[in-house]
């Protein structure tokens, strides 16, 4: 009875507190997202007040949470929206992946890590957070964006790039035998394939198979369609918020429009809970020591996913202030970077203060770059050009008509015009 009326406590401040933090971030016009994070940071383990007896709620709350975000995400968009994509971003996939797993192995050489330290770090640099990207983009009103296609192409190829380097470090990091790892990696693949297959190929029947009247015959069937596709997923070494996108994208018309209505409000419920576990997780203590190299790495690849999305959204035909939108919304790391993390952490232990310096600091960041990186682009851009026209109008003044390129001289007795330069 104890533990109970402990966990009422704490879970009604948590959920209070969350509320009256999100009114503040919309007073101040920024999404809920860092302060959320903070939050939990504050209240986590090395912080003020540690919470202890809801921990194991928090902790599934927050899987459900990534959970919900990627199926409303996958709402969105349909799965033959999703194969075009593949199709015509592939390229983008590969300049992502060289571009931002690069500096996370370069560092993991630099600090002394070897190759299975520098493996894994370039993993953590590599992949953004899908689910961090999905709340800020319906925090700022884009999935109807021209560029938010490009988004989400970008992240399903990162998710399923995941499919294929999660099994190589788990084998790397076993030392587990070639044969093992294959047919691990084989699987996943399999798996990947097969979802999305029945998603394109039997969308329209897995709709109708769920469609109700119902609200509430509606809300269970499609929760528990999601929740049990997601979890054979990761039994199958797929992420469980690849089988939640391929569940969204499956739905479609009437289901889809209806399902959105209902899991709005539950979606952001868990999302929060998400990224206050994430705050919760971890120690504030780590984090001093490590600071500097964590902040550096950010910075690097920070740089490097606006040069990803700008990139991407180019090859798409997408103008330059959707460029900047699409880099910027792909900076944010978090749950793939921490369970990798945490994966190597026993091979290497340095991974894992740093890796979460890292994950924090561009968590925090992401939101931010997504809001700002379009308009201080679009800023620097006006002032560059304001620059340009008075030199051109100086060029213009002082170059006679029909002369070339040496101003006529001035008549036996005057004097020449002072320049304007």
């Amino acid at each position: 009875m104890h533990d109970t009326t402990s966990m009422l406590l704490e879970l009604g401040a948590i959920v209070l507190g969350l509320g009256l933090v999100g009114r503040l971030a919309g007073r101040l016009g920024l999404s809920p997202i860092p302060l959320y994070l903070l939050s939990g940071l504050a209240f986590g383990h090395g912080g003020l007040l540690p919470l202890s007896a809801t921990e194991g709620f928090i902790e599934v709350g927050a899987e459900i949470g990534v959970i919900l975000l990627l199926l409303m995400l996958g709402l969105e968009y349909t799965a033959t929206e999703l194969v075009d994509s593949l199709r015509t971003q592939y390229p983008s996939g590969a300049v992502d992946l060289v571009l931002n797993a690069t500096p996370g192995a370069v560092a993991g050489l630099l600090l002394g890590w070897g190759p299975v330290g520098a493996l894994a770090l370039a993993g953590v640099t590599y992949i953004s957070s899908s689910g961090v990207i999905a709340k800020v983009l319906t925090d700022l009103n884009r999935l109807g964006n021209r560029e938010t296609p490009v988004v989400l192409g970008i992240l399903v190829i990162e998710d399923l790039t995941m499919a294929v380097y999660l099994p190589i470090l788990s084998t790397v990091l076993a030392g587990v035998g070639l044969a093992s790892g294959s047919l691990t990696l084989a699987i996943a693949l399999g798996t990947a394939g097969v979802a999305l297959f029945l998603a394109l190929r039997h969308g329209r029947v897995i709709s109708k198979a769920v469609s109700s009247d119902n609200p509430e015959m509606l809300l269970l069937v499609v929760l528990g369609l999601t929740l049990l596709v997601a979890g054979v997923a990761q039994r199958l070494q797929v992420s469980a918020a690849v089988g939640a996108f391929l569940v969204g994208i499956a739905l479609s018309g009437e289901v889809a429009h209806n399902t959105r209505r209902l899991f709005t409000p539950l979606r952001d419920l868990f999302a929060a809970v998400f990224f206050v576990f994430f705050g919760l997780s971890t120690d504030p203590t780590e984090i001093p020591p490590v600071l500097l190299t964590a902040l550096a790495l950010a910075l690097v690849t920070t740089g490097t996913k606006i040069g990803t999305g700008w990139y991407a959204a180019r090859r798409a035909g997408i103008g330059p202030r959707g460029r900047f939108r699409a880099g910027g919304a792909l900076v944010a790391r978090g749950e793939f970077s921490i369970v990798i993390a945490g994966l190597a952490a026993a091979s290497e232990p340095r991974i894992a203060p740093v890796a979460t310096a890292y994950v924090l600091i561009l968590v925090i960041l992401g939101p931010f770059a997504a809001r700002w990186t379009e308009p201080v682009a679009r800023k620097l851009s006006e002032r560059r050009r304001a620059r340009r026209a008075p030199a051109a109008e100086v060029v213009a003044d002082v170059r006679p008509a029909g002369s070339g390129v040496l101003p006529a001289p001035a008549p036996a007795g005057t004097s020449p015009e002072p320049s304007q330069d």
